[in-house]
C-alpha cells in the first residue's frame, strides 16, 4: 500500500537530509569509527557524548537520554513542534510541502501561501529602504539617523527604511504589484479600518528596522520594527512598534540582527544581547559584531534556545537606568533553566550601549565586559545593594526570600535533563548558603515549600494517545528490539502475539503500530516506525531500542526470537491459569465444568513439572 501524501512528504524530507550534515551545522562533529561524535548541547558535557549514526540516520546521547532523527533533533535544538521542524527541513532541502486533504494547499498569491508572504515581505523591505535613501520627503528620517550617528553603510547593511506619515502610502505602492491588501494584512503591515471598508498602513512616520530570519540559508525579511520620528511623537503615539505575530514572525523566537551577527557569534562562541535596535546597529558599526537585540520583550527561554545554537555564553547588556537595574527576576529564572553560561553586564548610570559605545569606544566596552557577572550574582547584588548582611539580618532575610521565590518560579527543564538541573540548583543553593549563612539543606527545604505553594500546571502532552510513562517491560523491550533486528520475521510474530499480550502501555502502542504497518503491506522496520512517529519522546525510545538491538549479536537473533515467542506463550498460559484458579475459587461453575477445569489444571501442572501421565495398557 503506498504511503499517503503526508507520509510521502516526511519521507522526501528524510531522504533529502543527511543527519551528519544537519547536526554538523549546529555542533562540531568528528568521526569515531562508523559514527560521529560531538559535545552534547543538552547537558554539561566534558567529552563527546552525542553519537550520530549515519547508517541509521539517528542521533543519541546516552548520558542525558536524548535521541531521535533529523526531525526530533531540530525540535530539540530549535524548540519547535513537529510540523514546524518538518517545514524548516523541507525548506532547507528545497521541498514543497504537499498538504493533506484536510489541509488543502494554499493558492499561490493568497495570504495563506508562505512563498507569497516571503516575496511580499522582501518587496516591502526594499520599497521602504529605497524611499529612505532616495525620497526628498525622507530627509527628516535621514537627519534623525545622522544625529544618532548611524552611517550610510550601516543603513544599507541593516536594510533600514522609512515609512512616510501617510495613511495609505504602502497600500498605494502595492496596487501595481501582485500583493493584495489581504496579503499585507497577513504580514501585519496594514490594519483593517474600524469604520467602513478598507485598510490603513500600520507604520507611518517611522524609521524602520528590518527584522530578518536567520534560520534560512540566506537571511530574508520577516517583520519590521518602527521608531517614530521625534517631531511626530506625542503622548498618544508609542515610540516603538513592531510587527504583530504573523505566519512568518514570532517575537519570542527571533532576535534583531542575528543574520548580521551569526558568523561572529559562532566564531567567538559569545553573544551579547542589547535591548534596542539602535544599540545593535551602533555596536556593529563600532566593530562589536556579536550583538543582537530583543524585539520589544524581555530575553526569554525561546531566545536562549535560539542563541545557544551559536554561543556557549550569552551576556545580557542592561541599560544603566533604574529600569535596567530592576530586570532581574526573569533573568534569574532563565539562569536556572538555561543550559548556557548566562551573564549580566550593567552599564554605568544613565547610559545605554549606544551612548557608551559612541562616547567611549569599543575598547572600553570590551573592557567593561570583563565585569559581567552571572545572573545569580547580579540578583544578589541588586537585592543586597547598600546592605550589611552581618548586621541587617531582617533585610538580609527578605532579600534571601526574594531570591528563593524567584528561583521557585524558574521554568522546569525536560525530564531528560533533570540531572543537569539538579547540579545547577545545588551550585546555586551552595552560593546562597555561603553568602547569607543558612545551611544549604534549610534553603532547599524552603525552596521546595515555595515551589509547592506556587506550582504551575504541568504541560499537556502533545499526543494525547501517547502513554504517560515510556517505561518498557523487559520482555516487551526484547520483542521490539528483535522486530528491528529481523523485521522480515514479523509475519511469524504477528501470528503468535497480539498487542494486548504486551504488558507495558508504550510497548502495546509501538507493537500496535507495527501491526498496522504490516497489515497495510509494509515491514515495520526502524526507518518506517521513525517516520510514523512525530513525538520526540517516542523517537528517542525507538532510537534507544534500535541501539540496543544493534549492540546484540545478529547471528542469534532468530534463536532469541523463538525464546521470546515461547516466553510470551507462557505468559498467556499463566494468565489463563490464574483466570481458571479464580473461577474455581468463586464456585460459580457447574460441577462438570469444575471437574474439567480441575483436570486441565492438574494436566498443566504435570507438564510444567516434566511429568507425563502413565500410558494405558
Amino acid at each position: 500500500m503506498p504511503l499517503d501524501q503526508w507520509m510521502e512528504t516526511k519521507e522526501q524530507v528524510r531522504q533529502a537530509t543527511d543527519i551528519v550534515d544537519l547536526v554538523g551545522n549546529y555542533l562540531d562533529l568528528r568521526r569515531q569509527g562508523r559514527e560521529f561524535v560531538a559535545i552534547c548541547p543538552w547537558h554539561d558535557d566534558t567529552r563527546p557524548s552525542m553519537h550520530v549514526n549515519p547508517q541509521r540516520q539517528s542521533f543519541k546521547c546516552f548520558v542525558c537520554d536524548i535521541g531521535g532523527d533529523i526531525f526530533s533533533f531540530v525540535m530539540q535544538m530549535e524548540g519547535l513542534e513537529f510540523r514546524e521542524a518538518l517545514e524548516m527541513l523541507a525548506e532547507r532541502a528545497g521541498i514543497a510541502i504537499q498538504e493533506t486533504a484536510e489541509r488543502p494547499k494554499p493558492a499561490p498569491g493568497s495570504p495563506d501561501d508562505k512563498p507569497t508572504l516571503y516575496q511580499a515581505m522582501a518587496w516591502v523591505e526594499q520599497t521602504y529602504h529605497r524611499y529612505l535613501l532616495e525620497a526628498s520627503e525622507a530627509e527628516p528620517a535621514r537627519q534623525y539617523l545622522a544625529e544618532r550617528q548611524i552611517l550610510p553603510e550601516s543603513i544599507r547593511a541593516f536594510h533600514l527604511g522609512f515609512a512616510p506619515n501617510q495613511w495609505d502610502w504602502l497600500l498605494r505602492q502595492a496596487a501595481s504589484t501582485p500583493y493584495t491588501p489581504a496579503v499585507l494584512e497577513a504580514l501585519g503591515l496594514v490594519v483593517p479600518r474600524k469604520s467602513g471598508d478598507g485598510f490603513y498602513d500600520r507604520f507611518r512616520g517611522r524609521v524602520l528596522f528590518s527584522i530578518r530570519d536567520a534560520h534560512s540559508r540566506e537571511s530574508r525579511p520577516i517583520a519590521l520594527g518602527g521608531r517614530i520620528l521625534p517631531e511626530l511623537a506625542d503622548d498618544d503615539v508609542a515610540k516603538y512598534i513592531n510587527s504583530p505575530e504573523t505566519p512568518l514572525f514570532s517575537k519570542n523566537r527571533q532576535v534583531y540582527g542575528l543574520d548580521m551577527a551569526r558568523d561572529s557569534i559562532a566564531k567567538s562562541k559569545r553573544c551579547l544581547v542589547v535591548e534596542g535596535y539602535t544599540d545593535c546597529v551602533i555596536a556593529h558599526q563600532c566593530g562589536v559584531q556579536n550583538v543582537v537585540a530583543v524585539l520589544g520583550t524581555a530575553l526569554g527561554e525561546r531566545h536562549v534556545q535560539l542563541l545557544r545554537r551559536f554561543a556557549d555564553s550569552i551576556t545580557l547588556v542592561l541599560d544603566g537606568d533604574e529600569a535596567g537595574q530592576r530586570r532581574t527576576n526573569e533573568i534569574l529564572e532563565l539562569f536556572v533553566a538555561a543550559q548556557v553560561n548566562l551573564q549580566i553586564l550593567t552599564l554605568p548610570s544613565n547610559l545605554d550601549p549606544c551612548d557608551f559605545l559612541l562616547s567611549q569606544g569599543s575598547d572600553a566596552f570590551e573592557r567593561l565586559l570583563t565585569d559581567a557577572v552571572d545572573a545569580l550574582e547580579h540578583k544578589i547584588r541588586v537585592e543586597t545593594n547598600g546592605m550589611d548582611l552581618t548586621t541587617d539580618t531582617h533585610r538580609a532575610n527578605e532579600a534571601l526570600e526574594q531570591i528563593l521565590s524567584t528561583l521557585a518560579r524558574a521554568p522546569r527543564l525536560v525530564s531528560s535533563t533533570l540531572g543537569s538541573a539538579r547540579l545547577r540548583e545545588h551550585q546555586v543553593l551552595s552560593r546562597l548558603a555561603r553568602t547569607f549563612g543558612p545551611p544549604e539543606e534549610e534553603l532547599r527545604k524552603r525552596l521546595t515549600e515555595l515551589r509547592r505553594r506556587g506550582r504551575r500546571p504541568q504541560r499537556v502532552d502533545e499526543e494525547a494517545s501517547l502513554p504517560a510513562s515510556l517505561t518498557l517491560d523487559s520482555w516487551d523491550a526484547e520483542l521490539l528490539e528483535l522486530i528491528f533486528a529481523v523485521p522480515k520475521r514479523f509475519e511469524t510474530i504477528r501470528e503468535s502475539i497480539q498487542p494486548d499480550d504486551l504488558l507495558s502501555p508504550v510497548g502495546r502502542a509501538i507493537y500496535a503500530r507495527c501491526v498496522t504497518i504490516f497489515d497495510a503491506g509494509d515491514l515495520p522496520d526502524f526507518d518506517r516506525l521513525m517516520l510514523e512517529s512525530e513525538d520526540a519522546r517516542m523517537k528517542n525510545l525507538l532510537v534507544k531500542l534500535d541501539a540496543q538491538s544493534q549492540a546484540k549479536s545478529a547471528t542469534d537473533a532468530h534463536q532469541r526470537l523463538e525464546e521470546v515467542l515461547s516466553n510470551f506463550q507462557r505468559r498467556k498460559e499463566d494468565v489463563e491459569h490464574q483466570r481458571n484458579i479464580a473461577a474455581l475459587k468463586d464456585g460459580e461453575l457447574a460441577e462438570q465444568q469444575q471437574e474439567e477445569l480441575l483436570g486441565n489444571l492438574l494436566a498443566e501442572l504435570r507438564t510444567r513439572q516434566g511429568k507425563i501421565a502413565p500410558t494405558e495398557g
